[in-house]
């Protein structure tokens, strides 16, 4: 849940008449969409040729089906306009990748990109020359150097293969323990203990995999990057923002700004939506990990990646701060800051939707007009909060308190939304949907 709420300083949208000034990005791309869903269907079937030819039995099977079944469900997210076509941002990274690849033959020539409606700051390759880049990812990073920077990092492991020879590892261990599986039905005590040893080891198995690989891919990425001449540094930086995202505490929202949005001419604001229930006593001794969550971490951590690219790499030794954003990135940027909320309403994120709204509202540094594009989409999201608790579906869209997980910050706007009453939701709803 901690890294949910950072996603609300990140975004996209598909709603283009609100205030003026405010860009925001188009999607009526049914054409291109329609043209990458035909293209990733020709690409999708070369690539299953290929495998066919390069493993046989069992596990050129499994591959081919997993492959048919996944461009399935790749295709509907598609056609559920997931992605953007039209943003920019794709030919962005493609001109990246375009830097990239001019002193680094080994990059394919061709690789399609898609930009994901997701404020999560990642990216990611498939094994089939197409690569995912998250929206949120623009706000995570610092400038061009580092967006870069993760750029090479997936074409190491699209060069390496990584995702490929993780599937087929998978299918190999799986047919392996096939025997191991049927030997327990004849175990009459621990049977149970038994089974669950095996899941862990497999499960250790395959995150120690996707670590190594994770390093490699570090590795090789570097030596992308640094072929092109940029500045060294910002790899490491890179990393370092992304570390940012794991740790950094969410915005704090003050009680000033529950009484400056929700005192309303015909709803005063009542002190009590404010009152925190008591989790003081509430044992989590009771509770026994089972599974050691560093050995199934997908992905290690970030200061372990950045000591073993500094011990092959000399010159990430030296320490330096981020360069600023050019002009390009700033827009780029820019953009997609404007996308956090409409972002989080198509996921259909509403009760973080509106912890984002009033952490914008908040700000001093947002003129007017900004303003009143935050209120607006405070509206929307109240609408479908009143939805939701009218129709008994709100867990749906607002999580319940986790004082364990959530920041005392978020707990104060959970008591909050969930200390509303029905009637109450619909008065702040209709009073920033007359508004806007």
């Amino acid at each position: 849940m901690k890294k949910a709420l950072h996603i609300t300083f990140l975004c996209l949208c598909s709603i283009i008449g609100f205030s003026q000034g405010i860009t925001v990005i188009d999607t009526s791309d049914y054409s291109q969409r329609t043209v990458f869903i035909k293209d990733f269907k020709k690409s999708n079937a070369d690539f299953i040729k290929k495998i066919k030819v390069n493993h046989s039995g069992k596990v050129s099977k499994s591959l081919t089906t997993m492959y048919k079944s996944f461009e399935s469900e790749f295709v509907e997210e598609i056609k559920d306009k997931n992605f953007t076509f039209k943003s920019g941002l794709e030919d962005y990274i493609q001109n990246i990748i375009s830097d990239l690849r001019k002193d680094n033959p080994l990059i394919p020539a061709k690789i399609e990109v898609l930009i994901e409606k997701s404020n999560y700051p990642n990216a990611y390759c498939l094994a089939n020359n197409t690569f995912v880049v998250n929206m949120g990812l623009f706000n995570w990073l610092d400038n061009r150097d580092q967006m870069m920077a993760v750029i090479s990092h997936e074409l190491g492991h699209n060069i390496l293969d990584h995702v490929l020879n993780s599937q087929v590892e998978s299918i190999k261990n799986n047919l392996n323990e096939s025997s191991v599986v049927k030997n327990l039905r004849e175990v009459k005590h621990n049977r149970s203990a038994k089974a669950f040893d095996l899941v862990k080891n497999k499960i250790y198995a395959l995150k120690a995999l996707k670590r190594q690989h994770e390093k490699e891919a570090d590795s090789i990425g570097y030596v992308l990057y640094k072929k092109s001449n940029k500045n060294e540094f910002e790899y490491v930086n890179a990393l370092k923002n992304l570390l940012d995202f794991d740790t950094i505490s969410p915005k704090k929202l003050s009680d000033k700004i529950y009484l400056k949005l929700y005192d309303l001419p015909n709803q005063k604001f009542n002190k009590k939506w404010l009152l925190l229930d008591d989790f003081t006593n509430y044992n989590y001794d009771g509770f026994k990990q089972k599974l050691d969550k560093d050995s199934i971490a997908t992905h290690p951590e970030t200061e372990e990646r950045v000591a073993s690219l500094r011990s092959s790499f000399e010159e990430l030794l030296l320490e330096k701060k981020s360069l600023p954003a050019d002009e390009n990135y700033k827009k780029i940027r820019n953009l997609t800051e404007n996308e956090v909320l409409p972002n989080l309403f198509w996921n259909e994120k509403y009760g973080v939707g509106i912890y984002a709204a009033m952490q914008f509202l908040e700000s001093e540094k947002e003129d007017k007009e900004s303003q009143t594009f935050y209120k607006e989409w405070l509206g929307k999201c109240f609408e479908k909060i009143y939805e939701g608790r009218k129709n008994y579906k709100l867990n749906r869209y607002l999580d319940t308190v986790d004082p364990k997980n959530h920041s005392e910050s978020y707990q104060q706007f959970l008591n909050f939304m969930w200390n509303l009453k029905l009637e109450e939701i619909k008065n702040i709803s209709d009073f920033y949907n007359k508004t806007s």
